[in-house]
C-alpha cells in the first residue's frame, strides 16, 4: 500500500540514491582509495584526490603507495554544523523547524488486519521523547548508562532511542537473530539497565534462558504487559510499565535533557563477527552527525535534493546501522519514516 498518493513520479527510486549516497559518503571521511568513475550521460564525476606521494623502499622498508582521500576532505574532515554535532542536535534542530510535518507512520492492527498509516509529528514525538527521557531519570538512569531496546521497526523504537540521546544514555539495539542466547549475553555484556521491549519478547527476557534479566531494573512494554508477566517479574525485582504509563510518569515530574557531548557514545551496535560471541562496536555521537554531513555533501555534489514530501519504508531492522542511519538523515530533512509490519524475511 502506498503511503501517499502525492508523491512525484520517481520518489519509488530513492531508497536507491539514499543508499548509494550513503556508501559513498562513508569514504568521504576516511582515506580509502575510490577511483573516479562516470556517470552514464553525465560529465566525468571525480571523488579522489592524491594528498601524498609514493615512498620507494628503503633501507629493508617496503616501497608505499600514495595517499588518496575523498576530494571532499582532501584539506582533513569538513566541519560539523552546529545543528549536527551529536544525534540529539540533528534530531532537535528537525523538530525546531518542521514541528507540523509527519514524522513517523505506522499502521494500527484490527482483527489482525494492519489499517491505514497514521502519523506523528516532529512535535508530538519531541514530547513523548522528552516525557520517556524524564522517566527513565525517575528510574536512577544515569548519563553514560546502558539501555536497551527489544523489538521490531516502530515508532516507541525511535521515540526511545532519542530519549537515550537527549539524556546522554547510550543505546544498545538487541535482537535474537544472532542465535540463541544472544539477547541473554548482550545485557550482560553491556550492563544494561532498563530494556524497552515489543509486548511479543517480553517472554523472552523472562525465560528461564536469559538469567542476566536479574539485573535489570525494568522493562518498558511497548504497549503493555499481561498480569502473568508482571508477576513473574516482580518475582526477580524487576518493574514492568505500560508504554502509556510510562509516559504519564514522566509528564507528572519533567526533567530537562541532558544534551551529550560530540564525543560521547551513542550506542553500541552488536554484531555476530566471524566466530564467538556478539562484538559490541561502540559509535560516537560525532560519527553519527558525519553520516548526515557526509550524505548532504554529497547530495549538493550529485545536484540530488530530498524535500519534507519524501518518505521512507522502513523494513531492515533497527537494531542494524544501515536503517537507522538513512532514518537519521531523513529526520534532518524534516522527512517522514513509515514501518513495514509485514515480516522482513519474506522480502528476499
Amino acid at each position: 500500500e502506498a503511503l501517499s498518493s502525492s508523491h512525484q513520479q520517481g520518489r519509488q527510486i530513492l531508497l536507491a540514491r539514499l543508499l548509494l549516497h550513503s556508501i559513498q559518503a562513508i569514504s568521504a571521511f576516511s582515506k580509502l582509495h575510490f577511483f573516479p568513475w562516470r556517470m552514464e550521460g553525465a560529465k566525468k564525476q571525480v571523488f579522489t584526490i592524491q594528498v601524498e606521494d609514493g615512498k620507494p623502499g628503503k633501507d629493508g622498508r617496503p616501497a608505499v603507495g600514495p595517499v588518496f582521500r575523498n576530494i571532499l576532505a582532501k584539506d582533513g574532515f569538513p566541519p560539523l554544523d552546529p545543528d549536527m554535532r551529536t544525534s540529539w542536535d540533528v534530531f532537535r534542530t528537525a523538530a525546531g523547524k518542521y514541528p507540523d510535518n509527519r514524522m513517523l507512520g505506522w499502521r494500527p492492527f484490527k482483527d489482525g488486519v494492519p489499517g491505514p498509516y497514521l502519523w506523528k509529528s516532529y512535535k508530538e514525538v519531541y514530547e513523548e521523547v522528552l516525557q520517556i527521557g524524564s522517566a527513565l531519570q525517575q528510574l536512577g538512569v544515569q548519563p553514560g548508562s546502558r539501555v536497551g531496546i527489544y523489538g521490531s521497526n516502530c515508532p516507541q523504537w525511535v521515540v526511545a532511542m532519542q530519549a537515550c540521546n537527549g539524556y546522554s544514555i547510550i543505546c544498545v539495539p538487541l535482537y535474537d537473530t544472532l542465535g540463541a542466547g544472544a539477547v541473554d549475553y548482550i545485557i550482560d555484556h553491556a550492563e544494561i539497565d532498563v530494556v524497552f521491549i515489543q509486548d511479543k519478547k517480553i517472554k523472552e527476557i523472562l525465560s528461564p534462558n536469559c538469567t542476566s534479566a536479574t539485573r535489570l531494573k525494568a522493562l518498558v512494554a511497548f504497549t503493555s504487559a499481561n498480569n502473568e508477566q508482571i508477576k513473574d517479574a516482580e518475582q526477580i525485582g524487576m518493574k514492568v510499565y505500560s508504554w502509556n504509563d510510562f509516559l504519564k510518569m514522566g509528564k507528572d515530574k519533567p526533567v530537562q535533557p541532558r544534551p551529550p557531548q560530540p564525543n560521547d557514545t551513542c550506542t553500541i551496535m552488536y554484531t555476530s563477527g566471524t566466530s564467538g560471541q556478539p562484538k559490541g562496536v561502540m559509535l560516537s555521537h560525532e560519527s553519527h552527525g558525519m553520516y548526515v554531513k557526509g550524505v548532504d555533501l554529497f547530495m549538493d555534489q550529485f545536484e540530488d535534493k530530498m524535500s519534507t514530501e519524501d518518505v521512507f519504508l522502513s523494513f531492515l531492522p533497527l537494531a542494524h546501522i544501515l536503517d537507522r542511519m538513512i532514518e537519521e538523515y531523513f529526520f534532518h530533512k524534516g522527512a517522514s519514516v513509515g514501518y513495514y509490519h509485514g515480516v522482513s524475511k519474506s522480502t528476499y
